[in-house]
């Protein structure tokens, strides 16, 4: 029996001593989990719950322009805290502040009033205002460093820079089309907190400050934007119109070089501003084009074999009978060629092209010109138009001449450069490059074929048929260039009645569209009048301002002029008058009396070396054949150099 006892009682002392071993090891079991494994956890959040963090703004990387010029930058700004539970005299604190912060006392009692140990009073204080409030050494009163958004040029280049909000996230732009790429790291700073979760005070320092984002470099030009800007500011308002946008891009690349819309706003002050004066015009609005849109109609009635340069077509005088539909042209024409019909903006010779075409081979050409789809260029909210899928009726007609369709600037720029560049369809862009904060590239950006449109042949048919546009007699005579050849094409179209849903019989679009140089085109610009006053036409309202750009941003390229100038001429004229001796003229015939445009001197008798000086001094081209003096050229003296064909001057040697 005693035995039985011990028994048991060994029996009992195993199970209680198994059960504490148990107890024991999972005591250490569970203590290792919590101090080793699931250390850094739980030290997170013993941190959250007696640390609070306040979030700095962070930093974005800088906007360039293709010449290193800022356009948008972040610039650091101290920011003005409070620690409300250290302040003993809110009211007095209040009165000391609010006339340098610029801000009603009881709205600064209110913001030094609440039951927190960190409120925001005022964000990035100009660095004299900083200065006093820091100087005055307030209890209660601290400074974070934190970043603002600052664009130096202002106006310049705002819809295609955008903007951002106050968080900063980008709104509008390449702020917003690259926010993730521009946007830099979050600062932040910590509050402390006590065993019941309360705010008791702002630690010292940040504990971590923002860090840039990447920086982005344009293909835009400042220098070209400002141009562009100008110029059709200057149109706007001279013709009382409504608003204008430009376009300037690299007809062989794609690039854009300038981007612009009037009225435009200043980025750093947004707010004061409506959203259709933030609005990206170029390339979120779209319209009908009118005549513009014929080169597209002709190039691909060429490029399909459907007509010949050398066809001719009844215009009808100016009034053509259609499917119930009346056809008019502005100016009454018999019969007129291919050509005559883009320099006189025939509608009726457009049509009846279209219907030689038809449905399916003209829609296809035109979709292939990437009209009816989005181009791709690098700002959001692009417009990707309106090209039917279906044609009823007199579509057909209409749509040839630019009627019944609709396109962004954007598009129509970019399917131009096609033609100018020899038929290639290419991507705009207008990022350049992306550096990180080093200023490395991390990414580059190359021009991008998108498909080819046209052959190189039709594309030079086209040009040259552009070319008669600013010609004596063509609708657009107020873009020519002194010393260029310029391929263009007007345009004035109704339009669409936002109430009545049909076209307005008083408000237009003015358009004139054109590459320079026309043999070797390097720039397509595209200038668009929104409801111009008065003179409607495109030709009158847009061509000034093309020129203008055209103009200064050659000049400012450094592109020599293709042609001998006005005053080139001039000077040729009198060297053709002056008596002949041995080193210039000799026995010549007399010129013809020169008129507007380039003319051909009278070399008869020259020697080569004195051929070669008048043709430096003139900027003239010609090839030399032989040697000796001159005997023969062509053109004759005094007949215009059109730059097409031929120019050139056989010597012969002295008797």
């Amino acid at each position: 029996m005693k035995d039985e006892r011990e028994k048991w009682a060994r029996i009992r002392i195993v199970m209680i001593g198994t059960v504490f071993g148990l107890m024991f090891l999972t005591v250490v079991g569970r203590s290792f989990y919590l101090q080793i494994l699931q250390h850094e956890n739980l030290v997170k959040k013993a941190d959250k719950q007696h640390q609070h963090k306040v979030d700095l703004t962070p930093a974005r990387g800088s906007i360039l322009d293709r010449n290193g010029t800022t356009l948008a930058e972040s610039i650091h700004m101290d920011s003005c805290y409070a620690e409300p539970r250290r302040i003993k005299d809110v009211e007095g604190t209040a009165a000391v502040l609010a006339p340098i912060l610029g801000m009603p006392k009881h709205e600064l009692v209110e913001k030094l009033s609440v039951n927190k140990s960190f409120n925001w009073v005022a964000r990035w204080l100009a660095p004299e205002v900083a200065a006093r409030v820091k100087n005055m050494k307030l209890p209660g009163i601290g400074f974070a460093p934190e970043s603002k958004r600052f664009y130096p040029n202002m106006e310049i280049a705002a819809h295609v820079v955008g903007f951002t909000g106050r968080d900063p996230n980008g709104l509008e732009g390449i702020e917003l089309k690259y926010d993730s790429t521009i946007l830099g790291n979050t600062g932040y700073m910590i509050t402390e907190r006590d065993a019941l979760g309360r705010n008791i005070a702002v630690m010292n320092t940040v504990i971590k400050d923002s860090s840039p984002g990447k920086s982005v470099i344009l293909t835009l030009d400042k220098t070209i934007q400002f141009i562009a800007e100008k110029e059709l500011a200057k149109a706007v308002t001279e013709s009382n119109a409504k608003s204008g946008m430009a376009l300037v891009m690299e007809s062989d690349t794609g690039r854009v070089l300038a981007m612009a819309n009037y009225p435009t706003f200043n980025p750093n002050a947004y707010s004061r501003y409506s959203l259709a004066q933030l609005r990206n015009h170029v390339v979120t609005d779209s319209f009908e084009p009118g005549s513009t849109f014929k080169v597209f109609t002709i190039a691909a009635a060429l490029d399909s074999g459907t007509i010949k340069p050398s066809d001719v077509y009844n215009c009808e005088n100016g009034v053509y009978h259609i499917a119930g539909r009346t056809i008019h042209d502005d100016h009454p024409h018999s019969r007129l060629n291919v050509s005559e019909i883009i320099k006189y903006s025939s509608n009726i010779g457009s049509a009846k092209i279209g219907f030689k075409m038809g449905e399916e081979k003209l829609s296809s050409y035109l979709r292939n010109f990437g009209f009816g789809g989005r181009t791709g260029i690098d700002l959001p909210g692009e417009s990707p138009g309106n090209l039917k899928r279906s044609w009823y009726g007199i579509d057909l007609a209409t749509i040839s001449f630019g009627q019944g369709l609709s396109l962004s600037t954007m598009q129509l720029a970019t399917a131009l450069s096609a033609i100018a560049n020899g038929g290639n369809l290419m991507r705009p862009y207008l990022v350049e490059q992306i550096l990180d904060d080093n200023g490395t590239v991390v990414q580059k950006f190359e021009p991008q074929i998108v498909r080819r449109v046209i052959s190189p042949e039709t594309a030079q048919k086209v040009a040259r048929m552009m070319e008669t546009v600013t010609m004596d007699g063509g609708t657009g005579t107020k873009a020519a260039l002194d010393g260029f050849r310029v391929a263009g094409k007007t345009g004035t179209a109704q339009k669409v009645d936002s109430v009545t849903r049909t076209y307005s019989p008083s408000k237009r679009i003015g358009s004139f569209v054109g590459f320079v140089p026309a043999e070797k085109p390097k720039l397509t610009i595209a200038v668009i009048i929104d409801e111009p006053q008065g003179i409607k036409y495109g030709g009158v309202v847009a061509a000034p301002a093309f020129r203008g750009i055209a103009q200064n941003s050659l000049a400012y390229l450094k592109i020599q002029p293709t042609v001998p100038t006005k005053a080139a001429s001039k000077q040729v004229e009198a060297t053709t008058a002056t008596p002949p001796t041995d080193e210039s003229l000799s026995d010549g015939d007399n010129p013809e009396t020169p008129g507007e445009g380039e003319v051909m001197p009278n070399f008869k008798g020259m020697s080569m070396r004195r051929v070669l000086q008048v043709m430096e001094k003139r900027n003239i081209n010609i090839k030399l054949l032989g040697s000796g003096r001159a005997a023969e050229q062509s053109p004759p003296p005094g007949h215009r150099i059109q730059g097409i064909g031929e120019v050139w001057i056989k010597f012969t040697p002295s008797a």
